[in-house]
C-alpha cells in the first residue's frame, strides 16, 4: 500500500468518524445518561438533514445572494427543530417509559416507523442532496496524489467544535451540574431542589438536538432519504456500548478507532466484510470488557 493510499485511507476514516461520533454523542447522553434506548435517534439525525435541506432551498430562492452562509444558518435549525422534537417526545411519551428499557426500545422503533413514512409523504421517497457552499468546493492538495475536500476538513472542525460544546455545556454549566447530580442519584438530587423532571427533558432535547447536528453535517457527505437514519442507528449503538455507555471520552474514542479500522478494513475487504469485521472485533473486545473498552470507573 502506498503513501498516498495510506492518508486518503486515514481521511476517509476521518470523515466516518464526524459522522459517527455526532450520533453516538448524542446518543451517548439519552442511552449512556438516562438509559433510554432511543430507536428514533438515526431518524432525528435524517430529520437534522431534512432542516438543512430546506434551509439550503429558502436561501436558494429568497435569499440567493447569501446562499454561502446558509450551511451555519441550517446547522443552528437542526438543532432547533431536533431539540424542540425530542422536548416533546420526552414529555408525552418517554417520562412514562423511564426504567421499561424493552417498552422503550419498542415505542421509539415504532416512532422511526412514523417518522420514516412522514418523510416519504412530505419530502418523497427519492433522496435529496444540498449544494455545496462556494467556500467549501475544491479540495486541498496535500500532495500530487492526494487531494482531501475541503468539505470534510470543516466537518471535522464541526466535530470537534461540537464535542467542545458537549464538554462545556455538562461539566462548566449549571444545567451540566443538575444532568450529572440527577443522573448519579436522582433521589438526593431531588431533594436539594433539581427538578428532575426538567432536567429529563431537556437532557433528552439535547441528545436529539445533536442528532440534528449530525444530520447537518452528513448533507456534507451523502444524500438524504427516508431510510438515512436506519443506515447509520446500529453502528452508533455499537460505538456507545463499546466506548462504555457512561463515559462521553470513551464514546468519541470509540468513534475514532472504529472509523479508522473500518476504512482500513475496505483496502482488503468488501464494505460489508469491514463492517462484519469490525463486529466481530467488537464482539470480542466486549467479552473480555462488558463495560465498554474506556468505560470510566465508578463506585456503586
Amino acid at each position: 500500500m502506498s503513501f498516498d493510499t495510506f492518508v486518503t485511507q486515514v481521511f476517509n476514516g476521518l470523515s466516518l468518524f464526524t459522522v459517527l461520533a455526532l450520533m453516538s454523542i448524542g446518543l451517548a447522553i439519552v442511552f449512556g445518561l438516562m438509559g433510554v434506548i432511543n430507536m428514533a435517534h438515526g431518524e432525528l439525525m435524517a430529520l437534522g438533514a431534512y432542516m438543512t435541506y430546506l434551509t439550503s432551498v429558502v436561501f436558494t430562492r429568497f435569499l440567493p445572494s447569501m446562499t454561502g452562509a446558509y450551511f451555519f444558518v441550517g446547522i443552528m435549525v437542526a438543532f432547533a427543530v431536533t431539540s424542540a422534537v425530542g422536548f416533546v417526545l420526552e414529555r408525552v411519551m418517554i417520562r412514562f417509559l423511564y426504567k421499561r428499557p424493552l417498552d422503550t426500545m419498542l415505542a421509539t422503533w415504532g416512532l422511526s416507523l412514523v417518522f420514516q413514512q412522514l418523510f416519504r409523504q412530505i419530502f418523497g421517497p427519492i433522496d435529496v442532496s444540498v449544494p455545496t457552499v462556494s467556500w467549501l468546493q475544491g479540495a486541498w492538495n496535500v500532495t500530487p496524489g492526494i487531494a482531501i475536500p475541503l468539505s470534510r476538513i470543516f466537518i471535522i472542525g464541526l466535530t470537534f467544535a461540537v464535542a467542545l460544546f458537549v464538554y462545556l455545556f455538562l461539566f462548566r454549566s449549571r444545567w451540566g451540574l443538575r444532568i450529572r447530580s440527577v443522573m448519579q442519584n436522582r433521589a438526593m438530587a431531588g431533594a436539594a431542589g433539581i427538578n428532575t423532571e426538567r432536567v429529563d427533558a431537556v437532557t433528552f432535547a439535547v441528545g436529539c438536538g445533536l442528532a440534528g447536528i449530525a444530520g447537518s453535517a452528513l448533507t456534507m457527505i451523502a444524500s438524504t432519504g427516508p431510510a438515512t437514519g436506519q443506515q447509520y442507528i446500529v453502528d452508533t449503538f455499537i460505538v456507545v456500548v463499546f466506548g462504555g455507555v457512561e463515559s462521553l471520552v470513551g464514546t468519541f474514542l470509540s468513534a475514532f478507532s472504529i472509523g479508522e479500522l473500518q476504512s482500513m478494513f475496505e483496502i482488503a475487504l468488501s464494505g460489508s466484510m469491514a463492517k462484519a469485521a469490525i463486529l466481530m472485533l467488537v464482539i470480542v473486545a466486549l467479552y473480555f470488557r462488558p463495560n465498554g473498552l474506556f468505560a470510566i470507573k465508578v463506585r456503586r
